[in-house]
C-alpha cells in the first residue's frame, strides 16, 4: 500500500493483533476501521470517535486519496475544540494521521481513558508520539 501523503510504500506495524500501515518516509499512519475498533475496544467507542469529527470545508490542504478505495478523502476536525485536522475516507475505510496529528489527539485525551492506544504506540514505536522521531 502506498502512502496517501508522499506516495511511498508503507510498512505494516503489528502488535497484539493490531496492524497499522506506517510510512517510514513521512512518518504518517493509516488506521483501517477494524484497527480503530481493536484499539478502542468496541464498535461503540469507534462509532463515538468517528461521530465526533466535523467536516472541515475550509481546509486549504491538498486533498488526499484513500489508500484502500482510491477515492478522495475528506478533511475532518477532531479533538475537544476541533483543532486537529486529519483525513478520513468517505467510505469509512480508515483514517490518515500525518506526523504529529495522532500525538495531538492523544495529548488531548481524544481517545478517552483507553490506555490500549498508548500501550500500542509505546510497543510499536517505543514512545507515545505516533511515529514522531
Amino acid at each position: 500500500m502506498n502512502c496517501p501523503a508522499c506516495h511511498e510504500a508503507m510498512i505494516v506495524l503489528e502488535h497484539e493483533q493490531v496492524e497499522v500501515d506506517h510510512c517510514p518516509t513521512c512518518q504518517g499512519n493509516w488506521f483501517d476501521g477494524g484497527e480503530l475498533e481493536l484499539l478502542l475496544g468496541s464498535t461503540h467507542e469507534k462509532d463515538k470517535l468517528l461521530s465526533s469529527f466535523e467536516t472541515d470545508r475550509s481546509a486549504k490542504e491538498k486533498v488526499r486519496k484513500c489508500p484502500i478505495c482510491s477515492k478522495k478523502m475528506e478533511k475532518v476536525l477532531c479533538g475537544p475544540e476541533h483543532n486537529v485536522r486529519i483525513d478520513r475516507c468517505r467510505k469509512n475505510d480508515g483514517l490518515w494521521f500525518d506526523l504529529g496529528e495522532l500525538d495531538a489527539m492523544i495529548q488531548m485525551k481524544h481517545f478517552g481513558k483507553s490506555t490500549k492506544v498508548l500501550d500500542w504506540l509505546k510497543a510499536t514505536f517505543g514512545k507515545t508520539n505516533g511515529g514522531r522521531k
